[in-house]
């Protein structure tokens, strides 16, 4: 790993950094695909102190990227078959200006190795269709497994569900 880098395994204590994180990124990410609209929707539903929080308990893994010990990405993971020994990898997100320096690889990876540490034989993600996040995950190994069209309130999310073997 990078020398200025590290992850740490986030906690309820560090709810309000994740929050700040998607704060940065959820609009540079969507804004081309999604309304403004659908975004501030989403966000409300996902990234709520109390959404978060029930994430959390829910069993969903959080891990934080530090750059010279300021955040600058996060993930996230939970257990999505236990006898088919997938995982799913439900959030990476790096600030605009972290992006393209290989951090997100180093992100993902984490994620990879902890998973298998925990018995996954695979990981899934979801990506928009229309996410150019698609071919740094394809870089990384992934690929489409199949479609799906999500109902998130009002509106649709309309994803690739990406697979890696481990």
């Amino acid at each position: 790993m990078h020398p200025d880098l590290s992850i740490k395994s986030a906690t309820q204590a560090d709810i309000p950094v994740i929050e700040a994180l998607a704060l940065a990124t959820w609009s540079h990410t969507y804004s081309s695909i999604l309304s403004e609209e659908q975004i501030d929707y989403m966000f409300g539903v996902i990234y709520t102190y109390e959404a978060l929080q029930q994430q959390m308990q829910a069993g969903q893994r959080f891990f934080i990227l530090l750059e010279e010990e300021r955040p600058v990405g996060f993930a996230s993971y939970s257990e999505k078959d236990k006898i088919e020994k997938v995982f799913k990898l439900n959030k990476i997100y790096l600030l605009p200006a972290c992006q393209g320096k290989g951090y997100g690889r180093i992100l993902i990876r984490a994620v990879e190795e902890e998973v298998k540490k925990e018995g996954a034989a695979v990981l899934d993600l979801n990506v928009n269709r229309y996410n150019k996040a698609k071919e740094f995950y394809e870089r990384c190994g992934y690929h489409v497994h199949q479609q799906e069209d999500i109902a998130i309130g009002p509106y649709w999310m309309n994803d690739y569900v990406m697979r890696k073997k481990l």
